[in-house]
C-alpha cells in the first residue's frame, strides 16, 4: 500500500468519526458496556451457553459477507467469535453496521449458536459502536512481521499477534509468584537496573 493510499484511507476513517459526531452518535462517549460472556469460555462451555442471550465487547478483527447478511469476527480479551448479522434482525442500523471498519470496537448483544458449518457464533440481536478505530490494522495474513516495528508498537502487535499476549500473561503470572514466594518470606524487593542482555530479551516477550 502507498502512503498515498493509506493517507486517502486514514482521512476516510476520520470522516466516518466525524459524520458519525454530527449524528448524535459520538463513538468516544460511551466509557462502559455491561459484558456478560467472553469468547473462550463460550467455546469452552458451548452447552452452557447455546440459545442462551448473551452480552459481549471486543473489536472486529474481519468482516465477510454481502447483501442481508455479514459475519464478523469479534476479538476481545480471551479470544475471537464469530458474529452473525442479519439486516431483518437489525433493521434500523444494519446498513451502518456495514460501514464499520476493521478495528472498531463494539458491543454485541445476542444468542449463542452454530452455523451449519458447526462455527460458534452470536447471532446478534443488537451492536453498539463502542470506540471508532482510526488507524489501520496490518493485513490479515501478513500481521505485524517486521520484528524491530513490532517492539516499537507492541499494542499492535498485541492486536494482531495473539501469542504475543500469552507471552505477557504468562510472564506477569510468573513474575507475580516470585513475588509473592519472596514477600512470604519477608524478601525486600528492590529496584536495580536491568543488565542489558536481559532487558531485550524481556522487551521482546522471551522472559
Amino acid at each position: 500500500m502507498t502512503t498515498e493510499n493509506l493517507s486517502e484511507l486514514l482521512e476516510i476513517r476520520r470522516d466516518k468519526l466525524k459524520n458519525l459526531q454530527e449524528a448524535g452518535k459520538n463513538p468516544f462517549e460511551q466509557t462502559s458496556y455491561n459484558v456478560s460472556a467472553h469468547a473462550k469460555k463460550v467455546e469452552a462451555a458451548y452447552d452452557e451457553y447455546e440459545e442462551k442471550e448473551v452480552t459481549m465487547a471486543g473489536r472486529i478483527m474481519s468482516k465477510r459477507g454481502q447483501g442481508k447478511v455479514s459475519f464478523y469476527d469479534l476479538q476481545d480479551s480471551t479470544g475471537r467469535i464469530q458474529l452473525f448479522l442479519k439486516k431483518d434482525a437489525l433493521p434500523d442500523i444494519y446498513d451502518e453496521i456495514k460501514t464499520y471498519d476493521i478495528g472498531d470496537i463494539v458491543g454485541v448483544k445476542g444468542e449463542i449458536f452454530k452455523t451449519k458449518m458447526g462455527q460458534i457464533s452470536v447471532r446478534v440481536s443488537e451492536l453498539t459502536l463502542l470506540t471508532k478505530s482510526l488507524q489501520i490494522l496490518p493485513e490479515k495474513y501478513h500481521g505485524l512481521k517486521d520484528m524491530e516495528l513490532r517492539y516499537r508498537q507492541r499494542y499492535v502487535d498485541l492486536i494482531v499477534n495473539p501469542e504475543v499476549k500469552d507471552v505477557f500473561q504468562k510472564r506477569s503470572l510468573i513474575m507475580r509468584k516470585i513475588r509473592e514466594f519472596y514477600d512470604a518470606r519477608d524478601f525486600i524487593e528492590v529496584e536495580t537496573p536491568v543488565p542489558g542482555t536481559a532487558a531485550q530479551a524481556i522487551n521482546r516477550g522471551r522472559v
